[in-house]
């Protein structure tokens, strides 16, 4: 039974269409790890089956995220009004949605090698797990950073037809940077999941939450230097580093209150960290400083 297209506007808010930080927050990595793996500029058809697969798979993971949380994001301010917490959208048709975004995955995977297809198992079974993983543990952050950190070496598979050791950096990095930013968004509902039963870093890390994340921020950009190193990487890549380590004081510096609001804007600060490493990569391949 198709979706009822008069009703688009639901099924936009439900991907999350309207809100496209965690889209960007997915392609950065994404980005870095297919410039690493191409040297340079990654193939056109390779980098278009990418960025079209990011933003599928993100609207698949908003949608089973909330179906999911159907029955109790009415109880959190900040997702109240998601059209499957207002009955907006029928468990049912979430389903089938999320169905067809898995499906259009598909398709785009297919278009790779077998290796990429293989890997984007992997991925499909972590996007699934993660919404229920905070029923259970109080460790959904590292479900979230692994499915994140899985596109390095998908991206290694389809550009290269292999993943090499030296991409695992690169991996721990990403996985390392989305646990500190996906708690800095944790904080945000921490209370309403305190009340409800819902579990998550920010409430296994308690009064040192903040000491955390700066130190996952720290062992994130120690990791992203060592894979700039396991590439040859020169020094704009390593200014990138560094601004994104300016970003990482300034997300500290408005969640030092632990503010819903302060630590909203924290966490939409990792747009720029991510771009600014991208920034980096992509300077330090195609107009690199030249050697003294």
């Amino acid at each position: 039974m198709p979706l009822p297209l008069h009703r688009a506007p639901d099924f936009a808010r439900l991907m999350r269409i309207d809100r496209p930080i965690g889209t960007l927050l997915l392609l950065w990595p994404t980005l870095w790890a297919l410039w690493f793996a191409a040297g340079g500029l990654p193939d056109p058809g390779v980098l278009v089956i990418f960025v079209l697969g990011v933003a599928v798979m993100r609207a698949a993971g908003c949608v089973i995220n909330d179906y999911a949380d159907r029955n109790i994001d009415g109880a959190v301010a900040r997702t109240r009004d998601r059209p499957l917490a207002t009955g907006a959208v029928a468990p049912r048709e979430a389903l089938r949605l999320f169905a067809a975004l898995c499906a259009l995955a598909l398709l785009l995977v297919l278009l790779t090698n077998r290796l990429t297809i293989l890997l984007s198992l992997g991925a499909a079974a972590l996007a699934t797990l993660y919404p229920f993983a905070k029923r259970y543990t109080h460790l959904p952050q590292v479900v979230l950073g692994a499915a994140w950190a899985w596109a390095v070496p998908m991206a290694f598979a389809a550009q290269t037809g292999s993943v090499p050791p030296a991409s695992w950096a690169l991996f721990a990095g990403v996985l390392l940077w989305t646990v500190a930013f996906d708690t800095y968004y944790a904080m945000v509902d921490r209370d309403d999941d305190l009340r409800i039963g819902v579990k998550s870093t920010a409430i296994l890390f308690g009064d040192d939450e903040l000491l955390v994340i700066g130190v996952l921020q720290g062992l994130a950009l120690i990791a992203l230097a060592l894979a700039g190193g396991n590439f040859d990487r020169g020094a704009w890549y390593y200014l990138g580093l560094a601004m994104t380590a300016l970003v990482f004081y300034r997300q500290h510096r408005l969640a030092r209150h632990r503010d819903r609001q302060g630590c909203f804007r924290a966490f939409l600060l990792n747009n720029y960290a991510g771009a600014a490493v991208w920034l980096g990569l992509l300077l330090d391949y195609h107009w690199p400083l030249a050697a003294p």
